[in-house]
């Protein structure tokens, strides 16, 4: 019995019906869905990144519910509406409704975030999972400290008025922690939330690796120290300033070391 691959549907003009600033979004944000199967942060079809659409429509990209992270690609993303229209489906598999819930949740109250990323890392989940949360044990968690929003799990997001719990938890930060449940972070592009991922990602890593060697007690750097590593990293929070893109484009070319599908 043979199958037939959704990405065989997908019409190879998505590109010459969007805007010029919508393919560029879309390349960025299919480019954030390759590096992260490669980094292995994936929970197979499950979990979902977004890109706002640039344009008064208030649209925004997608993954289609049924495909990998690796095989996410700049024309087989879906827009969406923030009423859950889809407004162009290339593969007709549809999207994740929980992920709807959870984007267009922030996509509408915040317009200053351009990008929202959510994950289910082993390291991640389980961070979420301890009353602490992220605890200032390391250089990488300490960057965080003071912007972490947390919002408590109410089951599969599938009700649409979790989403005014979501946002009023999130406040105005761009980094949140789901209890049990995972990650998200946001950013004003998708190279900023991606950076923010990949730190926060590392932080619950360098926390979980700590806490197993057991009876040994955990170091805490003065207050003094976590006050000044938070101001060092106050142009991590707003997305600012080359670092962002420096770092984006050494991520771009290990990605097309290997991989370069994702720009079609």
């Amino acid at each position: 019995m043979s199958s037939v691959s959704p990405l065989s549907s997908v019409s190879n003009n998505v590109r010459l019906r969007v805007t010029a600033e919508e393919w560029e979004v879309r390349v960025k944000l299919a480019a954030a869905y390759r590096l992260a199967a490669l980094y292995k942060w994936t929970d197979h079809i499950y979990t979902h990144f977004s890109a706002r659409v640039p344009g008064p429509e208030e649209h925004f990209l997608i993954n289609a519910f049924g495909l990998l992270f690796d095989e996410i690609s700049a024309s087989n993303l879906v827009k969406v509406d923030i009423d859950g229209t889809l407004v162009d489906d290339p593969t007709g598999l549809g999207i994740n409704y929980a992920g709807y819930v959870i984007h267009s949740a922030i996509h509408a109250a915040r317009p200053d975030l351009q990008a929202v990323l959510h994950t289910h890392t082993r390291d991640g989940i389980a961070v979420s999972a301890q009353k602490g949360g992220l605890l200032p044990i390391s250089q990488h968690s300490i960057g965080f400290s003071g912007r972490v929003a947390y919002h408590g799990y109410e089951g599969v997001a599938l009700d649409l008025d979790e989403r005014e719990r979501l946002v009023a938890d999130l406040g105005d930060k761009s980094v949140m922690i789901l209890r049990n449940h995972g990650l998200l972070t946001a950013g004003i592009s998708v190279e900023h939330a991606f950076q923010q991922l990949q730190g926060l990602e590392r932080a619950c890593n360098i926390q979980i690796a700590a806490q197993a060697a057991g009876n040994a007690e955990l170091i805490f750097p003065p207050a003094e120290v976590v006050a000044k590593v938070e101001k060092q990293a106050e142009v991590f929070k707003s997305g600012e300033g080359p670092g962002v893109a420096r770092h984006w484009n050494a991520l771009i070319r290990q990605l097309e070391r290997t991989d370069t599908d994702y720009k079609h």
